[in-house]
């Protein structure tokens, strides 16, 4: 099942989302100008201790995670797996936009200056690029 290409390209798009599931992907800035609210796919950490829940963004991420773990095992039909590759795909283009959806409502609700995008916002943006190359998109 690993001796195909498309399964390696799915084993790794599985494992880059659950690393997305734990990292910060962003920052608000505050008006004093240094960082006091971390977001999370699973919610943002206020500055007081509270948490502002985002749970939507996290269900997205394991949602890709498991079809993208569980479209490995498809090896035999081909076409499914095809299907399933653009059906993650899909659903991570969904989660951009959520993310875009809960950042402009949060910077609004937070009365952040400015938000500072982190590295690992990039990670889904990896997995819709090798979950084409495995499904031929």
């Amino acid at each position: 099942m690993i001796q195909r290409i498309q399964s390696v390209y799915l084993l790794l798009v599985a494992i880059l989302l659950v690393v997305a599931l734990c990292l910060p992907v962003g920052q608000f800035i505050g008006p004093d100008g240094i960082a006091a609210h971390v977001f999370k796919p699973l919610g943002v950490t206020l500055a007081d201790g509270n948490f502002q829940s985002t749970w939507g963004l996290f269900g997205i991420l394991l949602l890709s995670a498991i079809i993208a773990l569980c479209t490995i095992f498809l090896f035999r039909n081909r076409m499914l797996q095809v299907r399933m590759t653009v059906f993650g795909s899909l659903l991570l283009i969904g989660y951009y936009i959520a993310f875009f959806a809960f950042m402009f409502i949060l910077k609004n609700d937070l009365n952040a200056m400015a938000f500072q995008l982190g590295w690992a916002l990039c990670l889904p943006a990896v997995c819709i690029y090798e979950l084409c190359s495995s499904g031929k998109c």
